[in-house]
């Protein structure tokens, strides 16, 4: 994205509870260094610093200031905004009933903008009554393109 990358970036990052250690983590931006061993070196010398002791990393500044948490409870099926570009969801899916399934999809839909990309974890197939709403962008793999003039009620 070059050296305009963060200018136009923004990133909302949201759990279903507001005090747990992902909205400490995400609000921190700091990381055990363990868990970032698997970032290429290129990443980890851009986008991170030394944390509060030798064993973390902090996440630059002019990253963490682009990232926003909030609440939010999927099966509200309130969007927490429209028009975004990716919308990833990992872990969290595989823990609703098919019907729950479909109707956080349907929001996650409405959420996206025109071309959007949907990405969940491996897992996790995309219901047959979405089929007309969304592509799969790589074969057997994760990641969902929302379909053009798809209309995906309710």
């Amino acid at each position: 994205m070059g050296r305009f990358s963060f200018n136009n970036l923004r990133i909302d990052a949201t759990d279903v509870e507001s005090s747990g250690q992902f909205a400490r983590t995400i609000e921190a931006g700091l990381y055990p260094r363990e868990e970032l061993s698997r970032l290429p070196e290129g990443i980890l010398e851009k986008y991170f610093e030394p944390g509060d002791n030798p064993e973390n990393l902090r996440v630059i500044e002019k990253v963490r200031q682009r990232v926003k948490f909030q609440q939010h409870d999927l099966l509200s099926l309130h969007e927490i905004g429209q028009g975004y570009s990716v919308i990833l969801c990992k872990n969290v899916l595989l823990h609703f009933q098919p019907p729950e399934r479909i109707e956080v999809l349907r929001m996650f839909h409405r959420a996206l903008a025109p071309g959007g990309f949907f990405a969940t974890e491996q897992t996790q197939e995309m219901p047959r009554e979405l089929d007309s709403s969304f592509q799969r962008v790589i074969p057997d793999g994760p990641l969902f393109r929302k379909l053009e003039g798809a209309q995906c009620a309710s």
